[in-house]
């Protein structure tokens, strides 16, 4: 396997791993803090930082390291304009990442608040968005990658094996 495309295989495993994430922290996860209840709710928070952090930051950071790799070194099924587009959607989930949920977590550490968690919850879907779409564009890529393998394979039956 060449570089670009084991950089395109981190990067797509990255990715998906981090949209099925971000979508039960949407639908399970972040609905259920106003369950919590109001006196155990800052070492909940407390808690679910220190536990989450490791999850997540690093599969961000190779996430966000082989999306901007593989602006120099794509494979050659990946057209540009996917790349660059994966880029951007990084740059939106990572904005949205630190402007927006991170302080109303900080909000949120300090004990529960209902405005905070509404819009947690309400803003946390231009993540959940984004990574749908790269989910979604790096998913297209793949198929992409196996037509072209497809094609190649019925052209030479033997797969170059004579």
């Amino acid at each position: 396997m060449t570089a670009p495309a084991l950089l395109f295989v981190a990067n797509l495993a990255s990715t998906w791993f981090l949209t099925g994430l971000i979508w039960t922290i949407q639908l399970v996860h972040y609905p259920l803090f106003d369950r919590v209840g109001r006196e155990g709710f800052a070492s909940y928070e407390g808690a679910h930082a220190r536990m989450i952090t490791p999850m997540v930051g690093p599969a961000m950071l190779i996430e966000a390291l082989t999306a901007a790799l593989l602006l120099m070194a794509r494979p050659r099924f990946m057209p540009a304009w996917a790349a660059w587009a994966g880029v951007a959607l990084v740059g939106i989930a990572w904005l949205s990442t630190f402007l927006l949920q991170v302080p109303m977590h900080g909000t949120l550490a300090r004990g529960f608040d209902v405005d905070a968690h509404a819009r947690l919850v309400g803003t946390n879907w231009i993540r959940t968005a984004a990574w749908t779409a790269r989910a979604v564009l790096l998913a297209w890529c793949a198929w992409a990658a196996l037509e072209a393998a497809d094609h190649a394979t019925a052209a030479d039956p033997t797969g170059g094996t004579r």
